[in-house]
């Protein structure tokens, strides 16, 4: 078998858990990674299996989605947390952890975003 090096640069956006693209089992590491952000019932489905790119292009979907939903909670947090007859400690705490996920989650889908796009060149050499 033999393996193309892609020119995929590494970032500092690039997920430490999946290897450099072009090294032995690369691939592998990267779908390892991406079935993590997805819900189980999609890890397992044979399509995205197969398919890392697949499997990356609906990580990233997932976790575009992920992002909205923080920051819609973090956008009403104020709002809607005195209602529920929360003390405000608790609601400061609430949008503290929701600003921190929200960022969280970017560096998530930046991440994606580059193994997708190296998966995507790997594809595209075979």
């Amino acid at each position: 078998m033999i393996m193309t090096l892609t020119t995929t640069r590494i970032s500092s956006d690039w997920p430490c858990q999946v290897k450099t693209p072009g090294s032995y089992d690369w691939e592998r590491s990267a779908a390892k990674w991406l079935r993590e952000l997805v819900p189980a019932r999609y890890a397992s489905y044979p399509a995205l299996l197969r398919h890392p790119v697949l499997l990356a292009r609906h990580a990233q979907i997932q976790v575009q989605n992920e992002v909205r939903v923080a920051r819609t909670a973090l956008q009403t947090a104020r709002a809607d947390l005195p209602r529920l007859g929360l003390p405000e400690s608790v609601i400061e705490h609430t949008i503290k952890m929701y600003a921190a996920e929200v960022m969280q989650l970017q560096h998530i889908a930046r991440s994606v975003r580059a193994v997708t796009q190296a998966l995507a060149e790997q594809n595209s050499g075979r």
